[in-house]
């Protein structure tokens, strides 16, 4: 494995420490001086790498999400059937925001609410997922493994909203 460069290893202190922060007080409560606090760096250091406080809230899903769909995407290498990848998207996204309840906080209560956030790189990451679910719907749809008259967009707007909802709600 390559080691990362400091510049990198920084950044990801900066971010876990305001996904925490952000997390615990909520982002408008949330001053960069206590982002700092808990990364255990000066101010300054922050705003060498992010701007303002809302790029810096933007920033945390990014590396995070694609990691997230990298993995799920090698587990649904292995799996035979559009209903067992979905049952898999499911359990694996319980899964995720169970140990990481930080980021969930985040990403659900937080950045979900923020219209800005819809026009970030990192939010067609997001889309990436549900586009997944999507077609894993019309797939077993197409094999017979759902019922074919179905709405594929009301199916997965249902099992993400669950999420959503279950996750937001814990």
């Amino acid at each position: 494995m390559v080691p990362q460069p400091k510049s990198e290893i920084r950044k990801e202190q900066i971010l876990k420490a305001a996904m925490k922060t952000f997390a615990h007080k909520g982002f408008h409560d949330a001053t960069i001086s206590d982002v700092a606090r808990e990364a255990k760096i000066s101010d300054a250091t922050i705003y060498e790498y992010f701007s303002s406080k809302e790029e810096l809230l933007f920033s945390i899903p990014g590396k995070t999400t694609r990691k997230h769909k990298e993995e799920l995407e090698s587990i649904l290498e292995f799996l035979r059937g559009a209903a067992d990848k979905v049952r898999c998207i499911i359990h694996r996204y319980f899964w995720f925001f169970e140990n990481n309840p930080d980021y969930a906080s985040v990403t659900m209560l937080i950045l979900k609410q923020n219209r800005k956030f819809l026009e970030m790189p990192a939010y067609k990451d997001v889309q990436d997922l549900s586009r997944l679910v999507l077609h894993l719907i019309k797939e077993g749809m197409a094999t017979g493994e759902f019922r074919a008259d179905i709405n594929p967009y009301l199916v997965r707007a249902a099992i993400l909203g669950t999420i959503e909802h279950l996750v937001g709600a814990a």
